[in-house]
């Protein structure tokens, strides 16, 4: 029987299920490159270049195997444009009798899919993703009947699960997380290693050429790119970040400075969500390079705790709560993102910076997107809508299995509790200590109130005022709020409309 299998551009694994039992004779692989996938959020130029390389030198991994792949470039004459359709496309021929797939990682191409497989008119199977550690029916089980879901407590039982950093039934170093180890400010003298960054292959190079020919408009810029498009790159990352970064990475994981993009992180979520690594694999190997003594616990935990524990959980409440949860708005934000996400033009130095790393490299760090656009976008009450838009945009690792939970929960709270226990709102005084950005900004971080002050600091007390029948019964909220109740009714209606001017004139304006 000859079987059509598709392979969709994040799932390029040699050990994809979709592929499992392939009969190189018969059948065939479908990868296609579409415009609907490339726009619909208009991918960061770098994000779009990645994918299609990456995808091009898998196809030639597979026929370097035997296997018959139909490839379909972007700019084929007779691209429907779409994933249903190309495969719609394949099967008139009437050559196949089966079609198999993998599930796929966001809601929107799932509903796409199954509406597919109910009109194919022959047998469509759709695999379980086995490239996750934590199965949908596992997190589910372990996510029922509780009154709130936390991180944390399922990164103990993927821990146990797994056996990673475990002393027989007990944690390594008799403690399951060593966050409070890892929020160190870059101390003056220390200087963020050398990363390896990958030169463009001659596909990656023709993959950036097709996306400035076809997507100019897209934002960001190609000039940056070194991102790894083959799993042998993707390796070479590993291997570089597992020697020469990971023994430092937990120390100062939380640190940001002007102009240092990458300071101690992986650099591999790209590889990791395009299937190029596996995650296990990468756990296990950092496991071992602290079992070698060549890394501190701390540093190996708080990696191994972004992808055991983070990752799995935000895409185990991504699936458990989809499709709602992308119509969350627990806060009632109504503002448009303002103008500088895009542009950098802002005399918020960490915002110019964070921004410009973003627009140069498709990637900015967990708290560089945490507590300065996030944040910042959360004080200003920006819908989460266009959040979810930014963030999509913006990373070259964005996919909506990861980013929503991030953005919409995480950083902006307008999941109301599911993902966070709060907000994570804070001042310009957070920035400041754990970065250097403020020293130079124009605006004074000691400054509360006035057009000197920090923005953040003049929408960080109007942002609790405004949400006080929402927040204040949050206990981990309860001195903040304290300390409002004793500015008293007065004071706190000035910070309310010193918030409010300072929303308008950054652009964060009702929308129409």
């Amino acid at each position: 029987m000859s079987v059509l299998r598709l392979v969709l551009g994040d799932q390029l694994s040699d050990d994809l299920s979709a592929l499992k039992d392939l009969n190189p004779d018969v059948d065939t692989v479908l990868m296609a490159e579409v415009r609907d996938e490339a726009t619909y959020v208009r991918h960061h130029k770098q994000k779009l270049a990645l994918v299609f390389a990456a995808m091009r030198n898998h196809a030639e991994r597979l026929k370097e195997r035997g296997v018959n792949v139909r490839y379909v470039r972007i700019d084929d004459a007779d691209n429907s444009g779409s994933i249903t359709g190309e495969l719609a496309r394949v099967l008139d021929n009437g050559a196949h009798e089966a079609v198999v797939m993998t599930e796929c990682g966001e809601w929107r191409l799932a509903e796409h899919l199954a509406a597919f497989a109910e009109g194919a008119g022959l047998p469509v199977e759709i695999r379980e993703d086995r490239r996750f550690i934590s199965s949908h029916d596992r997190f589910r089980r372990w996510a029922s009947g509780k009154s709130q879901l936390r991180m944390e407590f399922f990164y103990r039982e993927m821990r146990r699960a797994t056996g990673i950093l475990m002393d027989g039934d007990q944690p390594e170093g008799g403690r399951w997380n060593y966050d409070a180890e890892n929020r160190k400010k870059l101390a003056k003298g220390v200087t963020p290693p050398d990363r390896l960054r990958i030169p463009p292959n001659a596909v990656a190079r023709e993959a950036m050429a097709d996306v400035e020919r076809l997507f100019g408009d897209h934002f960001g810029s190609l000039d940056g790119f070194g991102w790894a498009t083959t799993a042998e790159e993707a390796e070479a990352s590993l291997k570089h970040f597992l020697k020469d970064v990971l023994p430092s990475f937990g120390d100062w994981q939380d640190a940001m400075a002007e102009g240092q993009p990458w300071m101690w992180h992986g650099l591999i979520s790209t590889s990791i969500n395009l299937g190029l690594l596996d995650p296990l694999d990468v756990c296990k190997r950092a496991e071992a390079v602290y079992r070698a003594g060549k890394a501190p616990l701390n540093a190996v935990e708080g990696f191994i705790r972004q992808i055991l524990g983070w990752r799995e959980f935000v895409r185990g409440i991504y699936w458990l709560k989809a499709p709602e949860y992308r119509a969350r708005n627990f806060l009632d934000a109504d503002r448009k993102l303002p103008w500088f996400y895009w542009s950098g033009e802002t005399d918020m130095a960490c915002v110019a910076d964070v921004v410009k790393t973003t627009r140069d490299n498709a990637y900015a760090h967990h708290i560089q997107r945490l507590m300065v656009t996030g944040n910042l976008a959360l004080l200003l009450g920006v819908h989460p809508d266009q959040v979810d838009d930014w963030y999509m945009c913006v990373y070259a690792d964005a996919y909506e299995w990861v980013e929503m939970p991030n953005t919409r929960g995480m950083a902006l709270f307008a999941d109301g509790g599911i993902v966070g226990s709060k907000p994570y709102a804070a001042s310009g005084a957070y920035i400041d200590r754990m970065s250097d950005y403020c020293g130079a900004c124009r605006y004074d971080v000691k400054s509360k109130s006035g057009d000197a002050a920090c923005p953040f600091n003049r929408l960080y007390w109007g942002f609790l005022e405004r949400n006080r029948g929402r927040l204040r019964d949050n206990v981990r909220l309860a001195m903040p709020y304290r300390t409002l109740e004793k500015f008293g009714e007065a004071k706190r209606k000035a910070l309310a409309a010193e918030a409010e001017a300072c929303r308008t004139l950054l652009g964060a304006t009702p929308i129409d």
